[in-house]
């Protein structure tokens, strides 16, 4: 039985059902956040789709919501897992991120100093590794993109959805391709933002527009800088200013920064800081995280402040391991957000509509409403006391509202309005409540003291002690140098190379086979260093007498496999 590649079988996930009677259940307030997972979240999602279907979106469609703001949500706009999106000029490493987060190649992946895509891309989590067109995702009920057809046929010809077995993209066509980071999330990766005269092309469509659109719907931001290029160029301005709004939601990442040495980096830190304070107009500091995400380390980094960006990669990968809890926080969060919004949208509508005449001077007093009303949203904000933040602008709405015969609006409707301040006063807060509440750092290491007094006793995988099936007990650096000497490209070995490696250690094919299976856990044919590592790893137990499992423990994976 000669050694081949051999896929690991994986299953796209399941969605699981709401409660038969409808009602929304959840772990308790005092719960420990290690109790959050699968089924709490799923059961917060079906508790939001459940009241903004009943409440909040009857009162969006009686009084035109869409209109003047944006399309009534769908159950698949409710449903999307968190949504991260990179921002960047090219060259700044969002491509090798992604690859670097997913552990493998993607379709339609180029990496390179040029700038090498020109497409929005959505990679997501699928049964299979595909690319679908970005006309087919904009009209996919399942997926949440129905939004983008707004920006026409100029855009969709540059996004793409990937299946990773999912990655989404904008521009002819989607990829998805499977990995386990992309259970969790749904990463974005944008074109990179031209700086001097290519800035100057016309991208044929509003490329500021689709940036708020997908920063409206991001749960996390990251604007990534190369430690080499700082330059804040017109178009990269204009994107960040799309951004304003959600500025809670951006995080800075200074990529690359082991490419200078540690006084270089202050000052490439401080200059980062002083470009981003004349652009982002905010009194808060942002948070900014010093990182180096390579698929291959070159050999001519520095080593000085690697203790420091290794932390700083740590702290930004915790980020992205919660933010599935954030992201369901975050989505009761903005549909109390949109409740207000909408419920102030209907009052206005309804005080339009009572000030027009019945009979005659219909024409004259709609102008002096348009002309007006600034003033005429004061007279609604004192006459039923509402806060002046929770009105549109003046002039968007008037720019709307041209469009419209004020004397066709509907008058208000006091049963609409009590259902959304129901919502808000007791069915959100209710779904609030099911959130753990409690330090989640100090429920991830909450542990039994004496436990590590037994890591040295046999465990059910053979006669090994039990850290042996934990990454942090694989003699990474022993194999490294074997691993070099296959002569990697992009960081990969294929099976054919790595294939007398294995044979040497005299180990029947079935076993091999077997070894290889589970270590080339993404099941691409290729192995890198982590997975080559792993492979000798497990080849040590066999020699040792020991069985190995029939599906290697998630222990086995590198933490950055998330």
């Amino acid at each position: 039985m000669s050694l081949k590649h051999n896929p690991m079988k994986k299953k796209q996930q399941q969605q699981n059902g709401s409660p038969a009677n409808g009602s929304v259940r959840g772990p308790t307030a005092n719960s420990s956040t290690q109790n959050w997972g699968e089924d709490e979240y799923e059961q917060v999602i079906e508790g939001v789709k459940k009241i903004y279907k009943s409440k909040i979106r009857p009162l969006e469609v009686t009084y035109n919501f869409e209109g003047f703001h944006s399309a009534p949500l769908t159950e698949s706009d409710i449903e999307a897992k968190p949504l991260v999106l990179l921002i960047g000029q090219y060259s700044t490493g969002k491509t090798t991120f992604i690859r670097y987060l997913l552990d493998k190649r993607y379709p339609g992946e180029h990496i390179g100093v040029e700038p090498t895509t020109d497409k929005f891309v959505s990679v997501m989590y699928g049964g299979e590794d595909r690319v679908i067109p970005g006309n087919a995702a904009a009209v996919n009920q399942d997926l949440p993109f129905r939004g983008l057809n707004r920006f026409g046929q100029a855009f969709l010809s540059r996004f793409q959805v990937k299946d990773i077995l999912i990655i989404y993209s904008f521009d002819r066509k989607v990829s998805q391709t499977p990995s386990p980071v992309l259970e969790n999330m749904t990463i974005i990766d944008t074109p990179g933002i031209l700086a001097g005269d290519k800035q100057r092309v016309e991208r044929g469509y509003d490329f500021t527009a689709v940036m708020e659109w997908f920063a409206q719907r991001a749960d996390l931001i990251l604007l990534m800088f190369d430690s080499h290029k700082l330059d804040i160029s017109n178009e990269f301005k204009l994107a960040i200013h799309s951004l304003r709004g959600q500025e809670e939601k951006v995080r800075v990442v200074l990529n690359k920064s082991d490419m200078v040495n540690q006084q270089q980096l202050m000052r490439v830190y401080g200059a980062m800081m002083w470009s981003l304070g004349k652009v982002v107009q905010t009194p808060e500091v942002m948070r900014v995280y010093l990182s180096s995400f390579w698929t291959e380390k070159p050999p001519n980094s520095f080593e000085d402040c690697r203790e420091l960006i290794e932390a700083e990669s740590k702290d930004l990968l915790r980020d992205l391991k919660e933010l599935r809890r954030n992201a369901a926080i975050r989505k009761i969060n903005e549909i109390v957000k949109r409740a207000r919004l909408a419920r102030v949208h209907a009052i206005i509508i309804g005080h339009l509509k009572k000030e027009m005449p019945s009979m005659f001077g219909k024409k004259k007093k709609r102008l002096a409403l348009l002309n007006n009303l600034d003033q005429e949203f004061l007279k609604i904000q004192q006459r039923h006391h509402l806060p002046a933040g929770d009105f549109p602008n003046p002039e968007k709405f008037k720019k709307a509202l041209e469009l419209y015969d004020i004397d066709k609006f509907k008058t208000i409707q006091d049963n609409l309005l009590h259902k959304v301040d129901d919502a808000l006063a007791v069915d959100l807060p209710k779904l609030m409540s099911m959130f753990p509440m409690g330090n989640p750092e100090l429920a991830e290491t909450e542990r039994n003291p004496f436990e590590d007094m037994d890591s040295a006793q046999p465990t059910e995988y053979g006669q090994l002690p039990a850290n042996f099936w934990n990454f942090s007990s694989v003699d990474k650096s022993s194999y490294t140098s074997v691993f070099q000497r296959l002569h990697p490209r992009d960081g990969v070995v294929s099976g054919a190379n790595v294939k007398p490696v294995l044979t040497e250690t005299g180990l029947p094919t079935d076993m091999l086979a077997k070894v290889w299976r589970l270590a080339d856990w993404d099941g691409d044919g290729y192995m890198d260093i982590d997975e080559f590592s792993v492979a000798m790893h497990l080849i040590k137990a066999l020699e040792n007498g020991a069985e190995i499992p029939e599906k290697l423990p998630s222990t086995l994976m590198p933490n950055r496999k998330i």
